[in-house]
Parts: C-alpha cells; structure tokens; sequence
C-alpha cells in the first residue's frame, strides 16, 4: 500500500500525496452486494440543517460488509481487494464453497485467492474470525464485537487493531491502541490480523475541492468569528481566541465528555492516556 506524490506542475499538485491504489485488484463492485446510498446533505427529515458544513461530494454506492462473520465451517476464497468510498480501508470480495458471495473488511497481507474461514474450526491466521475464547494471547485483531452476534463495532477503519492480553472468567481483556485496556465477551468474534491501508492517515488532499468531492463544506474557525456566534469570536486584529471551545462552549482539550453513568463504563479496566 504505497503513497503516491505528485510533481508541483499546479498548486494543486504541489502538496497532493494520495494511496497509489496498487493493491486493488478490481474496478466494478459485486452488483447482488451493491445498494444505492441517499445524501442527506447535514438536512432532517423536515428539511432543516442539522449538521453544519456536510453537502456536495461525489455519488456513492454502498457496498454491504459482512461485520457478523456468521458463516462458519464454510471456507471462502478471496477473489479481488477494492476500493470502498464509504470507508477509509479495503474490502475484499469473498466467494464461499456453497456459491454465496460477501464483502469483508480487507486485513492488511490477505491477498487474493487466500482461503478463510469463520467459526470454531478457524485458524489464528489473517482474515480468520474466530470467538475470543479460541484466540490465542498477544494476537493482534480488528473488527471486535462488543455484544455477541451483533457484528464487529471496534477496529473497522484503515491502520486499526487491538491486542488480546489475557482472559478472565467469562471476559476477554483486549488493549486498543490509545492505551485503553477494557473488557469484551469471551462469546464475541474478532478477525486476527490489522485493518488493511494504515498509510491513509499520510495521505494529505492538496486542494479544498478534494475535500467537496468528499461532501465536506467550508469551516470557518472560531476566532474568525463575531462573538455573538462563537465563545472565541471577537477582538481587534488576531488578538482573540482564549481557551479552546466548541461552539456551544464546552471546552476542546483535556476536558472530559464521557458520562459518569454510562453503562459501559464497568468493562473500561484502565482508561486511555490524556
């Protein structure tokens, strides 16, 4: 998965560094796993702007991922790595012994024409999902289920993974990389392996219309701002700002958001580093 830079033959180009697609292996999607995508453009169902500075951007098709893995003691066979726009990893396009055909999130090292399999009966090999209790420890994993037979939740974008540590009573100990160590069912799947393209987050636009082909508006920044619009807003020249905040006045960095009462707050053993 190499990164591709361009020459500064325009502005746009100068500062261009985007994936050079060399491991996708197929341009088309499967048509019986391709459903049509509508844009919302930040609007509610009355209409009215809800979300600020989303609209635009390219047409999508969605492509249905298999995030449950159900499909065990049936093996498949990888037969081409694409391109997904709703996502910032691979898939890959899987075609399973009984006929039936899925799309998986791509891990990074499946190549095409790789055997998987899902279930008990899988291996600790890439791309394999297997429940936590089989998994042996220090195994590195993606596409984490949080509540059995609910389908992956954690881990699911370009670069991501967590490590299994250890295991204790009926719970599973897994280690993200932001330093949180929390608690997950020994019943719930994972995929052994790291989620495929980690090199997006190198990857830089070049140019504002890249970003409207993504259906990203233009932001303007707080201190630009009034201070009847913003908490940061106001002052002559560039003498404004003050503490970080968010528009609604709760501060940006180092202030906690989580709520006290969540539920899932029992299974976090150590809470990530600040």
């Amino acid at each position: 998965m190499a990164l591709k830079k361009y020459k500064p033959t325009t502005p746009g180009q100068r500062f261009k560094v985007i994936s050079a697609f060399d491991d996708i292996t197929a341009t088309k999607p499967e048509k019986s796993l391709v459903t049509g995508k509508k844009s919302t453009g930040g609007r509610n169902s009355e209409g009215r702007m809800t979300i600020r500075n989303v609209g635009g951007g390219h047409k999508k098709k969605y492509r249905i991922i298999d995030f449950k893995r159900d499909k065990e003691g049936v093996p498949g066979k990888v037969k081409t790595i694409e391109y997904d726009p709703n996502r910032t990893a691979r898939i890959a396009l899987v075609y399973y012994a009984d006929g039936e055909k899925r799309y998986i999130i791509a891990p990074h090292g499946l190549k095409v024409g790789q055997e998987i399999k899902s279930g008990k009966d899988a291996t600790p090999e890439i791309g394999n999902a297997m429940y936590m209790s089989d998994i042996p420890f220090g195994t590195v994993i993606h596409n984490i289920e949080l509540r059995p037979g609910q389908g992956a939740k954690m881990a699911r974008s370009a670069g991501a993974y967590a490590q299994l540590m250890n295991r204790e009573g009926k719970f599973a100990i897994i280690k993200l990389p932001s330093g949180e160590t929390r608690m997950v069912l020994q019943s719930c799947k994972a995929t052994i392996g790291i989620v495929s393209n980690a090199d997006h987050q190198l990857e830089t636009s070049g140019k504002a219309g890249r970003n409207r082909w993504l259906g990203r508006r233009p932001r303007v920044r707080g201190v630009a701002m009034n201070p009847v619009d913003h908490p940061m807003g106001g002052g002559e020249g560039k003498a404004s700002g003050g503490q970080p905040r968010s528009r609604k006045g709760l501060p940006a960095k180092g202030y906690r958001t989580r709520s006290k009462k969540k539920a899932s707050n029992k299974y976090i053993i150590e809470r990530r580093k600040k």
